[in-house]
């Protein structure tokens, strides 16, 4: 590991605007912003772009960013410090054990930005909209929470309604191309860092708003995996 690296994950101990791997937060992230407001997540936040975005947009709420690398954190926990956002932090660790961290309800909504879209059929189970995390996200999510998903991976956003439509989402909101769209809200104009690097402006970023219905039932994964191998023309 490169000595910068080894600085920054260094340095985020240090950041009262991080925490990593809590033992006992279940129902206490009102005492980590020191102010008890509804809650977002931004999932594979990556440099936290979209969660600083939101805190700037929204200071009537609180938001978190949640990642696994340290390195990528600490730019985006310097700069919330730096511009005394009170109400944005950054969780680090892994999305697959996001349930044991928050209280039912607690969360309410998800943000899901540029995720790898693990385009491989073999690694459909590590999409972030797929039911394995779904299940995952419906454990913290208040009812009718919104999930929103924004990526450039056209794959995606077809699994992802796939999904929605065979498990029995609602879907609140669709979009092929969201910056061909006459009126953009402000929340789809933050751009992540890896959205930016599209300096041609050749990728189209898809986006779906939409949430989880009370059931999802496990016999319809093996209906869900049918589909991706026929669509995949994998025998």
């Amino acid at each position: 590991m490169g000595q910068d690296k080894l600085a920054r994950f260094a340095a985020i101990k240090q950041f009262k605007n991080v925490i990593e791997f809590p033992s006992d937060m279940a129902g206490q992230w009102g005492k980590f912003f020191e102010k008890e407001q509804p809650l977002t997540l931004e999932l594979a936040c990556g440099k936290g772009e979209y969660a600083l975005g939101l805190a700037r947009l929204y200071p009537q709420q609180n938001f978190l960013g949640v990642d696994l690398k340290g390195n990528r954190i600490w730019v985006g926990a310097k700069k919330g410090l730096e511009e005394s956002l009170t109400n944005v932090g950054f969780l680090r660790t892994r999305i697959e054990q996001i349930a044991d961290y928050f209280a039912p309800g607690e969360v309410r909504s998800i943000w899901i930005t540029f995720p790898d879209p693990q385009l491989r059929f073999s690694k459909a189970k590590k999409r972030l909209t797929h039911p394995i995390f779904l299940r995952k996200y419906q454990q913290i999510l208040s009812p009718g929470g919104y999930i929103y998903l924004k990526t450039d991976s056209p794959d995606l956003f077809r699994f992802t309604l796939l999904v929605i439509e065979l498990y029995g989402c609602v879907l609140h909101k669709a979009t092929d191309n969201v910056y061909a769209e006459a009126d953009v809200s402000e929340e789809l104009r933050i751009k992540t860092h890896y959205e930016s690097l599209d300096i041609a402006g050749r990728k189209k970023i898809h986006h779906i708003c939409f949430s989880l219905p009370e059931q999802f039932p496990q016999e319809k994964d093996l209906l869900l995996k049918e589909k991706l191998k026929e669509d995949e023309g994998i025998d």
